[in-house]
């Protein structure tokens, strides 16, 4: 429209039942935009709305062991591991250590080593085992 006075674009504006939003308060002359501000409120909550609908959340499961667990609970824990990721959920495996079961790291890595040796037909591992603080963890991820 071009540079007008204040008075003659909200007269402009009330003709057309419109509004009259500024865009750069900081340019001189001010830089106004005529138009519906409800509907372009609306049409950016959908884009927003549209853009979260398409994200993709990646859901990381954890399953922790003592580093004493018996066989049995082993495998149980192994067949949830196995159902997460054919479900197509990551899997973090993690063997916590208490008081001084931590001076034997190699307990824990015996431990993931064997889960991992149980489902490493149905997935692959994305981070080794590693040490952190009293944890001891790996993640599996699906083929």
């Amino acid at each position: 429209m071009g540079v007008m006075p204040l008075h003659e674009a909200l007269k402009m504006v009330e003709s057309q039942e419109v509004d009259l939003v500024e865009v750069a308060p900081e340019a001189q002359p001010p830089v106004c935009r005529i138009m519906d501000y409800g509907k372009f409120r609306y049409l950016q909550k959908k884009k927003t709305h549209g853009a979260k609908r398409k994200q993709i959340v990646v859901i990381i499961k954890e399953v922790k062991f003592g580093s004493r667990t018996d066989a049995h609970d082993l495998t149980y824990k192994v067949r949830n591991i196995r159902r997460f990721i054919e479900r197509g959920q990551r899997v973090k495996v993690s063997v916590f250590f208490r008081g001084r079961e931590i001076t034997h790291p190699e307990l824990g890595q015996k431990t993931l080593q064997g889960v991992w040796g149980q489902v490493q037909d149905v997935a692959k591992m994305d981070i080794a085992p590693r040490l952190e603080g009293r944890n001891m963890s790996m993640l599996l991820a699906p083929k």
